[in-house]
């Protein structure tokens, strides 16, 4: 491809990302699939160009504002090249050509605006903290209020990629095994800072292909996330029920915790999803899992199993602030229900999973957020309704600073994805009578 022909490309791929709520990797798997003509070197230099212009989403669309042009896929690719460094005026005006396979030929207005670019720098002095973080307006300030002195870091933080972190299958190898097979075969690989059964490996090799990969011996699993499923602290020989399982990540990890004894049911209510997550139960030799698909948080399923789990993992639906440097695109535009909406949805399905733990079992509430109204403030509401539960600081099983009330990871300070989890305990005794809920659906 030409370099013209590139960047034509990306303004199309980020165009789809615009006009479609699906994932931009989704998106850009998809166009790239649908041109297999397109060689391997090509599409690296468009996923390139991509996910940059998606990390520089708001301040090049400050520049596109302030230079009198709509903000859209064109335009911030055009600013993109200039502010990078990649293009000069002149030499833009010849990618945008009009020729064959080339973006459409510049307008006089975007001639003036490249040109007017040139010699500047993506953060300008002028330049407002929100826009200058990549921060949407929804989140702002409730960014500012947890992270306090720590906002501007965190952010930054989040501005670059994320990198790519691997969890050993405990049944299947250790982590020293694994390490040195990587090692072998020439990847550059490292023991995890913080998880023991993580590996941080460097150069974005095709692990999918591994055959350490294919065989379930590794997962790729961010390193916060892998901190959860500790956080769990899953024993062999237990009922556990992970209720929003998703696509089985954290299943997984749990599973293994478990060396394959006792039960584990994956829920959700996206039944595709736990389709496709038994392929990789069954890689990775977890054979003490089932699936159910829920009709919603209150299906009969849970009435009818009130009390019966040892552990009962809420990995709730969220936001996913924690995860803007793996997810750029999410920084300006929701794949799914808003904060106004997740807010209540978490709340409700904690009224619902909570009726399934045991006494003396717990309840762990999950999320890849930073935001307090989906963490700290949905624990202490939990708390005050619920006499018969308490906190059980999670410093007791992992120290990583802090107060040590909660689970909590941040890409600034712990160099992984953002996440929080609780660890409420139920107290020991018999079972609260259950309110009647009428609205319990009959199981799908």
């Amino acid at each position: 491809m030409t370099p013209a022909a590139r960047i034509q490309a990306v303004i199309e791929i980020l165009g789809e990302v615009f006009a479609t709520p699906r994932p931009a990797d989704t998106v850009a798997s998809a166009y790239l699939r649908a041109r297999r003509f397109i060689g391997s070197h090509d599409r690296a230099a468009i996923n390139n160009r991509l996910y940059r212009t998606m990390r520089e989403y708001h301040r090049l669309g400050w520049w596109v504002k302030r230079g009198g042009l709509e903000v859209n896929e064109r335009t911030l690719i055009m600013a993109g090249l200039i502010l990078d460094n990649e293009h000069s005026a002149d030499s833009l005006s010849g990618a945008f050509s009009g020729a064959q396979y080339a973006p459409a030929q510049l307008t006089k207005q975007e001639f003036a605006f490249a040109r007017d670019l040139q010699g500047k720098k993506l953060v300008s002095p002028d330049m407002p903290l929100r826009e200058r973080t990549e921060c949407p307006e929804w989140a702002f300030e409730s960014l500012q209020e947890v992270l306090g002195a720590h906002y501007e870091s965190e952010m930054n933080a989040m501005l670059v990629p994320a990198p790519m972190d691997l969890r050993v299958n405990l049944i299947k190898a250790t982590r020293d095994e694994v390490l040195a097979e990587l090692k072998h075969d020439g990847i550059d690989a490292h023991a995890g800072k913080i998880s023991p059964i993580s590996i941080r490996v460097f150069g974005r090799p095709k692990i999918t292909q591994h055959p350490l990969f294919e065989n379930g011996v590794i997962e790729i699993q961010d390193e916060g996330s892998q901190l959860v499923a500790i956080a769990a602290d899953a024993k062999p020989g237990e009922q556990v029920a992970d209720f929003c399982a998703g696509a089985g990540g954290k299943t997984l990890a749990i599973g293994a915790a478990m060396n394959n004894k006792g039960r584990i049911v994956a829920m959700d209510v996206l039944g595709g999803r736990l389709t496709r997550a038994k392929e990789r139960f069954r890689r990775a030799g977890l054979h003490n899992i089932e699936t159910r698909e829920l009709t919603s948080e209150r299906d009969k399923f849970v009435k009818r199993h009130v009390g019966h789990f040892d552990l009962v993992l809420v990995d709730a639906p969220c936001s996913g602030t924690g995860t803007w440097r793996r997810d750029p695109d999410k920084r300006w535009r929701m794949l799914g229900p808003g904060i106004s909406a997740l807010v209540p949805l978490q709340h409700n399905i904690l009224e619902s999973a909570y009726r399934m733990v045991k006494p003396g079992g717990r309840l762990v509430y999950a999320t890849c957020s930073l935001l307090p109204e989906e963490n700290e403030t949905q624990v202490e509401k939990f708390l005050q309704a619920h006499d018969d539960f308490y906190l059980k600081p999670a410093s007791e099983i992992m120290d990583l600073g802090g107060d040590g009330r909660y689970m909590k990871v941040t890409p600034a300070q712990h160099d992984t994805d953002g996440f929080f989890a609780a660890v409420l305990m139920r107290k020991k005794g018999r079972l609260k009578p259950e309110p009647e809920t009428p609205d319990d659906e009959d199981a799908a």
